[in-house]
């Protein structure tokens, strides 16, 4: 399978429910409507409309609208036609510079402007009845945040799933590293397919042999402008340079459209339903903007989270695990449930509904499925809020020998060194993966090389690393249940004036008759650049060998240790090609030309306690 047709694959997967049927007849389609925007710039966009026997009802209905980078065509065979058929006006938008759309396209910033002047052209439409609401994932997902921030005329609900948010603080840049996803999304999605660029068959041509050697290209950053073949696609690689080299989360990542938390009084006050997922890329800004608008905001606001990769809440199963089919959401009925409400004002009780949903992972039967999964299971569970109230956040803290308790350390010396060397980074295996096709694989996996991760040099497990250190409890004497927020805090030292501390929380599954060599499932992770120790708004390099502390973010989790598991956090310095790798020079971020190893050294002892915080659940209160 070619890197295009796997993306055309993962489009599907995106999709609200990719393979909906629309009974025959039931809608009729106008096609690329070109709506003006403020600047004469105009917008591709289709309509869905209501119809008996293929002739289209005449009357006003609500609308449902999505705008998307990733071609308006493909809601013809999902979303579209099935709200359609249920007395909706369907409007989808190819976004500025994408596909059918004129203009210039720029990374989310124009969304907020276009979606407000789409909104005023949908409520001015003889066939709208005033009111509408938004649907769309990840890219689509930020569109809607981004129309919010505009306060649009109609805009009465919205269901933002796995969306972009929060650009700077955990989602394009994290802990102050560099998302390298995104670069792969310019390189095999945006340049290449709907682009400007791509519209000549021969720059389409040349931009899509960039994409199938992006691998090539990740082994040998810096991105300089100019010197490949992304300068064909001007706009794609200006951004893609300054977000490389924008390390601090400064006003351009906070403005409308990167951002919600730092924008939420112009945040419209209506009805807002998050969907996310424990192993989507977004999971963190998902919780951050539901934090954020329940406390601000006088409507509805909810969230739901599941055991889901990016956009895959219509599937149970993700990376080497299932989770059990009632994981899995039908993503239509979900969405529709909340338009009746606030569209038809329909009585169907989603007000009342909890305001939080999670899916608490673990407890299955471990068995080996016969698709080759472990059957680490699950239950939903209703919440009132997010964090959960009777968390007991507890300090697991590292121990000389590699242990980890809640016995804090006594002993007044106490530290592991290794050397990092960033032309050998750690490999990602799994984890919290958007726009990762050709280069990381998503959701839960063992933590072993292989030849399925592409960037791994051998079969081992990674804990078998020099640069790695493991820290783990015996085994449980109990079930224990993790939901919530999770902190690593680090006192820590490097023998480089700049430097990346890792962490990464794993569920040690104790060997089985299906897993003689038990599991090592990942959990989640997060990174610290170290410059950014102090603040994420403000570089400051470290003095080389001097002791600072560090506290590194994980995305938030639910998960249950069960009893003869144990539970594991290792340390290191990189998470390639998920974040990219610091030379460990301190130059300029995205200009290096120079890499060299470090010595890092991370303490455990009374004085410098080491620890992870824990969001625990008392057993008495699940």
């Amino acid at each position: 399978m070619t890197l295009a047709t796997r993306f055309i694959y993962t489009l599907l997967l995106l999709a609200p429910a990719a393979f909906a049927q629309a009974p025959e007849g039931s809608y009729s389609v106008e096609k690329n409507v070109m709506v003006a925007m403020r600047d004469g710039v105009r917008l591709a966009t289709d309509l869905y409309f209501p119809a008996r026997d293929g002739v289209r009802l005449e009357g006003k209905f609500p609308a449902v609208l999505e705008r998307i980078p990733y071609n308006k065509d493909g809601a013809g065979k999902g979303w579209a036609p099935w709200f359609a058929a249920r007395g909706y006006v369907a409007v989808v938008q190819d976004t500025r510079g994408r596909y059918g759309s004129e203009g210039v396209w720029h990374m989310m910033t124009d969304d907020v402007p276009d979606g407000f002047d789409t909104a005023a052209w949908i409520v001015k439409q003889p066939w709208s009845d005033g009111g509408f609401g938004t649907v769309g994932t990840s890219y689509a997902g930020g569109t809607q945040h981004a129309l919010a921030l505009s306060n649009p005329p109609g805009l009465k609900a919205m269901v933002p799933v796995d969306a972009v948010a929060n650009a700077g603080y955990f989602g394009m840049r994290n802990g102050g590293a560099f998302e390298l996803r995104f670069m792969n999304w310019i390189f095999t999605i945006g340049a290449p397919r709907g682009s400007r660029a791509s519209r000549d068959p021969g720059t389409q041509a040349v931009l899509d042999e960039a994409g199938k050697h992006v691998r090539q290209y990740l082994d040998n950053l810096p991105l300089r402008k100019g010197l490949t073949p992304l300068r064909l696609a001007p706009e794609y690689e200006d951004w893609l340079v300054e977000a490389m080299a924008r390390g601090e989360n400064d006003s351009y990542w906070k403005q409308p459209g990167f951002n919600v938390v730092d924008q939420v009084p112009a945040y419209k006050d209506i009805p807002v339903y998050l969907i996310g997922g424990w192993y989507d890329s977004w999971a963190r800004q998902t919780t951050m903007t539901y934090e954020a608008l329940h406390k601000a905001k006088r409507s509805s606001i909810k969230m739901i989270l599941g055991p889901w990769i990016h956009g895959a809440h219509n599937n149970h199963a993700h990376g080497q695990v299932d989770f059990g089919s009632d994981a899995a959401i039908n993503g239509l009925e979900f969405r529709a449930r909340w338009f009746d409400r606030w569209l038809k004002s329909t009585e169907n009780g989603v007000e009342s509904d909890a305001p939080v949903k999670i899916f608490v992972m673990g407890g299955g039967t471990e068995a080996k499925n016969a698709k080759g999964q472990h059957e680490h299971g699950g239950v939903w569970r209703d919440e009132k809020e997010w964090p959960l109230a009777r968390t007991r956040f507890t300090p697991y803290y590292l121990q000389a020998g590699g242990g980890l308790s809640t016995v804090k350390p006594t002993s007044r010396n106490a530290s592991a060194a290794y050397d990092f060397d960033p032309r050998n980074p750690v490999p990602t295996i799994g984890g919290n993966i958007s726009s990762g096709v050709g280069i990381m694989l998503q959701g839960a996996w063992d933590q072993k090389c292989g030849e399925h991760v592409w960037n791994c040099k051998d079969s081992l497990p990674l804990s078998a690393r020099r640069d790695i250190l493991v820290f783990q409890t015996p085994p449980l004497k109990e079930d224990v249940e993790v939901t919530g927020p999770i902190d690593v805090k680090l006192w820590a030292s490097s023998s480089a004036p700049d430097t990346d501390f890792t962490a990464k929380l794993i569920d040690v599954h104790p060997p089985s008759p299906d897993f003689p060599g038990g599991i090592d499932m990942n959990i989640e992770d997060g990174i610290l650049r170290a410059r950014f120790r102090n603040s994420l708004e403000k570089q400051e390099l470290m003095k080389p060998g001097a002791v600072y502390e560090f506290t590194i973010k994980l995305y938030p989790t639910s998960n249950v240790f069960k009893a003869g598991h144990r539970i594991r956090l290792d340390i290191s310095s990189s998470n390639y090609p998920r974040f990219d790798v610091n030379p460990n020079t301190g130059e300029p971020l995205n200009q290096h030309r120079r890499m060299v190893t470090a010595t890092n050294t991370v303490y455990f002892d009374a004085t410098r306690p080491s620890h992870v915080i824990l969001p625990v659940i008392p057993a008495s209160a699940r």
